[in-house]
């Protein structure tokens, strides 16, 4: 029987291959340089949400038990569940990286699934370099098929396509075989969840879903390295992922494919100054250059920003909730919130945003 050609493989099939191709070695430095400062970044980040109350929640909704670190804490959990509270710990303040293209924050999922896959199955250094290098890069390109498409159509691009990427790392790093890491990818495209209603009243779910794609990577993997099937076609078959949640199937396939290995799109991952959305950044940059200069509350009339439309819907409106946001968390997707904190505070980090008031009259007023 011989070897399906490029024109009949899968997409999945063919994404496996240029994994598959690719071993620790020949990642370039600069390379391992990125994926080493975004698992320090996680790393650091974890521990900077020990003690929020969503991950005492998510530890508490476990049994303990198992082979398995969550950062911060002592004590040992499964596999499953330390990816997951280690991803939710490390977006939730969202102060995680960031690949704009997509956009996605490919880091606070894939190194938490490789960590608890290296850690429940002993595997080492080099393995992990490879898949979460691997894992974080595919994530990029996965975001690039029909950019942005996936959040339109009200998914949350982190949560559906990190639950895919997070699976061929953690296929990466225990050395599933071809067929083990396809059908991975096909399972894992039925696991993929993440809506975006969390914006309406500042619930936690967007937290959760960077941890929950984590966890998928190590479920999906382990189920398929025992026979479990998957459907070879998941990316791009008539009732696959991007149908379902970029609601069109007609993406640019190719982006996950070509020149992998050689042109890296993990090096345009970007870390972000401010523990808020990156739509913020620029707003908060302009607030603090004011503050610098002396301007005060007092001298606020108007506040104008230029934005874009996909950024309106997620950032000022309802306008009214947005000048008011419900909790710490809405306040970090509401622009008005993250202007006025910045100009009245003069601080846009984890301490404006942990436990702040969002009702703090000085920020109202601006």
């Amino acid at each position: 029987m011989k070897a399906s050609s490029d024109h009949t493989k899968s997409v999945s099939e063919r994404l496996v291959d240029c994994v598959a191709g690719l071993t620790a070695d020949q990642i370039p430095p600069a390379v391992r340089a990125r994926t080493e400062e975004l698992l320090i970044d996680i790393a650091g980040l974890c521990v900077a949400a020990r003690n929020t109350d969503y991950v005492k929640a998510l530890i508490a909704s476990v049994d303990r038990g198992g082979a398995c670190s969550v950062l911060g804490h002592a004590g040992e959990f499964s596999a499953e569940d330390a990816a997951m509270i280690n991803g939710t710990a490390g977006h939730g303040e969202d102060f995680d990286d960031t690949f704009e293209g997509g956009p996605v924050h490919s880091s606070t999922v894939i190194v938490p699934a490789v960590l608890a896959a290296c850690e429940r199955f002993g595997r080492g250094g080099r393995a992990a370099l490879l898949g979460m290098t691997v894992g974080i890069e595919s994530m990029c390109r996965m975001s690039m098929v029909i950019p942005k498409a996936i959040h339109k159509a009200g998914f949350h691009p982190t949560g559906v396509i990190g639950a895919m990427a997070s699976t061929l790392a953690v296929s990466t790093t225990l050395g599933l075989n071809r067929k083990q890491t396809v059908d991975a990818l096909g399972i894992a495209g039925s696991m993929a969840s993440g809506i975006i209603e969390y914006l309406a009243e500042g619930a936690w779910t967007k937290r959760l879903h960077a941890g929950w794609a984590a966890r998928i990577g190590l479920h999906a993997a382990r189920i398929a390295q025992h026979g479990f099937l998957g459907p070879r076609t998941v990316f791009e078959g008539t009732h696959g992922f991007f149908y379902a949640f970029a609601h069109n199937p007609e993406g640019d396939f190719d982006v996950m494919t070509r020149d992998f290995g050689t042109e890296w799109m993990i090096s345009n991952i970007t870390f972000k100054p401010y523990a808020t959305g990156t739509m913020n950044q620029p707003y908060i940059d302009c607030a603090l250059r004011l503050a610098r200069k002396g301007f005060t509350a007092d001298d606020v009339t108007d506040v104008l920003c230029e934005t874009a439309e996909g950024y309106v819907h997620r950032l000022w409106d309802p306008l009214p909730a947005k000048q008011k946001p419900a909790n710490d968390y809405a306040a970090k997707f509401s622009a008005p919130f993250n202007v006025a904190v910045a100009f009245v505070t003069g601080n846009a980090g984890l301490d404006a945003f942990i436990n702040a008031d969002p009702g703090e009259s000085a920020s109202f007023d601006v």
